[in-house]
């Protein structure tokens, strides 16, 4: 590894930070913090932390030895001083002297030492930087040195790799005792320029924040020096010459995954997929070895939490052979549950207070292809394929130079249901569509727009098609997150399915289309060009048609149900004068509802319509509606607001009306009217 460190970006921290009163040393610490967690071969996703030894002041104004350390969850790679709360040091090295110390006083403890009260909770290991002396530690979980650690003779290699510079610590979880232990370790040799914990990590130490720092780099880099010495090399197994492709597996690998709800009282629960390949991942997917290793355990206990302890493995997906693999990928997702299960079972005496988290996988390997990455969002499966990544690196090497070795069961379902830990992820309502993939075309319009996010606020991942591919995805950043917006021209099979394809390789599949896209033609029925009711024809209804096939498609490879949502019009229903072009499309789109309705209700699809009326869109322009208001003898007002309410319907009233379909589980064949009130186009 090289040292990232640039004096002048140091000084600039130290002058930027100092202008809000922030300390010299504080400044450095930030700086440091953020160079060790911007490199995911140090520090993933809330793992590893850093902390300071200074003066700081309480409330009151009165100076007080102080320990500056990373709040628990905060991210590294970001941090700013905020994210290191200060605690009083002299309370905490008191602790010492105790015999033991519950996690649940400790968390008090840590709590009640905070100089102020509203800041984050410090980290678990606080206790652990307290009775190191040093005045900088840093603590990751590098790659390179979990090769070296996770191993049985790992106290051996580590004296190999370091000499005398860093102590030996056995592995103890993170706590009270890991801190007495590590703090004992070091009084044996307080030369040590930090410290191994197996199995876990490394910290260093330093007088200054460079030297921790500096300190790190060149001893994890010692560690990669020592895994590359290693030769040897994973054995590959035999594969199918022709395997498929990832958009043809992943709404199978997501099915699989899902835990179904057959009580008809509750969704599905759905996870979000993120694919990863690559030279390092086949070589291991592809393995001999690949269920020893894969079942060994984690790398470092911290990533528990993110990927549970062992990841689904499935068989190789064979091209033109997809319902062999559908069938063995749900057989093993089965028995994974079903193994999950038994662990909790044989465990949970571990934790009497918890319960079972779901047992669905959060990393599946598949030979031949890759990684996916599982989680509740697209955020939690790119962190999930993060780890699993590292993890991969990590086995690797940890094979190259001997056995990979992982801490016990009993110890990895200890961290996996360990509250502190838990702290990290935080506790949240699950959202009503969270987990779940929505598609929405002409979703760089006005209904579109607001109905993606909608969708987006609601927990949803969405993804905007648009043939204008500019609007698409001015309206995706403006949602922000994770949305993301397609080019898409529904008339066009071969652009309708690129479009889902790069939605299933983004997401790992689709649960809800809100098929919204068309545009309308008028003239009297009996005079229009047969070449512009085709036009219509082609938008207006086949447009729907490809996009329903291609969902559908889908829908049935993920076996969990879907939804399907249509902008249909009044228009099928009360058809206007020279509308013909237009509504006799949207009636036929109507039955193509309830057709759909009628031939997927048993395979779990819903299929509903908005029969919406007067929305100001692309399609109800201000040209539009000045015309249609003085063809009616009408003000523009009068005409926006002709409706028993005597009030304009927006975008945001048709996006409602088509969450309110996609979160209603028992309805199907339903046709949602949002007009204000108009007898004439109400269904009978």
């Amino acid at each position: 590894m090289q040292s990232a460190w640039v004096e002048r970006d140091a000084k600039d921290a130290v002058d930027h930070y100092g202008k809000a009163g922030i300390a010299a040393d504080l400044a450095l610490r930030v700086y440091s913090t953020r160079l060790l967690g911007r490199d995911p071969r140090l520090v993933l996703h809330g793992g590893g932390n850093t902390s300071v030894k200074l003066t700081a002041h309480e409330l009151t104004g009165a100076p007080v030895p102080a320990l500056h350390i990373k709040g628990s969850g905060w991210d590294m790679g970001a941090i700013e001083p905020a994210g290191m709360p200060a605690v009083r040091l002299d309370p905490l090295l008191t602790m010492r002297a105790r015999e033991a110390l519950s996690d649940d006083d400790m968390a008090r403890v840590l709590r009640s030492t905070l100089l102020d009260p509203q800041a984050p909770s410090p980290s678990v290991e606080t206790l652990l930087h307290a009775f190191v002396p040093a005045k900088f530690v840093d603590h990751t979980h590098a790659t390179a040195v979990l090769s070296l650690i996770d191993q049985p003779n790992a106290a051996q290699l580590c004296t190999e790799a370091y000499g005398e510079r860093l102590g030996f610590v056995p592995y103890i979880m993170p706590g009270f005792a890991l801190a007495k232990t590590a703090a004992d370790a070091f009084d044996k040799n307080p030369k040590v320029e930090g410290l191994i914990l197996d199995k876990h990590g490394i910290f260093t130490f330093g007088a200054t924040a460079r030297e921790a720092y500096e300190r790190m780099i060149e001893l994890v880099t010692l560690a990669e020096q020592r895994v590359a010495k290693g030769t040897k090399t994973f054995s590959a197994a035999a594969q199918p010459q022709q395997i498929a492709s990832v958009t043809d597996v992943a709404p199978i690998v997501r099915g699989a995954c899902t835990l179904k709800d057959f009580s008809g009282e509750g969704a599905h629960k759905r996870l979000i997929l993120e694919f990863r390949t690559g030279d390092a991942i086949l070589t291991y997917v592809n393995g001999k070895d690949l269920a020893r290793t894969a079942k060994a355990g984690v790398l470092t206990p911290d990533h528990a939490i993110r990927t549970k302890s062992w990841p689904l493995i499935v068989a190789a997906p064979e091209a033109g052979k997809l319902d062999a693999f559908k069938t063995a990928a749900h057989r093993a997702a089965q028995q994974f549950v079903a193994d999950y299960k038994v662990y909790f079972e044989r465990n949970k005496s571990r934790a009497p207070a918890a319960k079972m988290h779901d047992p669905l996988p959060r990393v599946v390997l598949v030979p031949g292809l890759g990684l996916f990455g599982l989680g509740n969002t697209a955020k939690d499966a790119r962190i999930a394929a993060d780890i699993a990544e590292a993890a991969i690196e990590g086995i690797t090497g940890a094979e190259a130079i001997g056995t990979f070795t992982s801490i016990t069961e009993a110890d990895m379902f200890d961290m996996e249901y360990w509250s502190l830990e838990l702290a990290k992820l935080g506790a949240r309502k699950a959202l009503p569509l969270e987990g779940q993939v929505a598609m929405i075309t002409g979703g760089g319009g006005a209904i579109g727009a607001a109905t993606a996010k909608l969708f987006a606020a609601a927990g949803a991942e969405v993804a905007l098609l648009d043939r204008d591919a500019k609007a698409a995805a001015e309206k995706a950043k403006a949602i922000g997150g994770t949305a993301i917006a397609v080019p898409c021209d529904v008339t066009d099979a071969a652009s309708v399915r690129p479009a889902f394809d790069q939605v299933v390789a983004t997401f790992g599949g689709v649960d809800i289309v809100v098929s919204n896209a068309g545009a309308a033609w008028q003239g009297k029925i009996g005079e229009v060009d047969e070449a512009i009711l085709r036009e219509s024809f082609e938008l207006n209804f086949f447009g729907h048609q490809k996009v329903a096939q291609a969902a559908v498609k889908i829908m049935l490879a993920q076996s969990a149900g879907g939804c399907l949502l249509f902008n249909v019009s009044k228009q099928a229903v009360n058809p206007g004068a020279n509308f013909g072009p237009y509504g006799l499309p949207k009636a036929a789109l109507l039955f193509l509802v309830r057709q759909y309705a009628l031939d997927y209700g048993a395979d779990g699809i819903r299929a509903n319509a908005v029969n919406a009326d007067r929305i100001r869109s692309g399609l109800l322009t201000d040209d539009f509606i000045k015309e249609r208001s003085k063809a009616r003898g009408l003000s523009e007002q009068d005409y926006m607001t002709g409706n028993l309410l005597a009030r304009e319907v927006t975008a945001q009233d048709v996006a409602q009306a088509f969450l309110a379909q996609a979160v209603a589980l028992k309805t199907t064949a339903n046709v949602t009217t949002v007009d204000g009130g108009n007898i004439a186009a109400a269904l009978r």
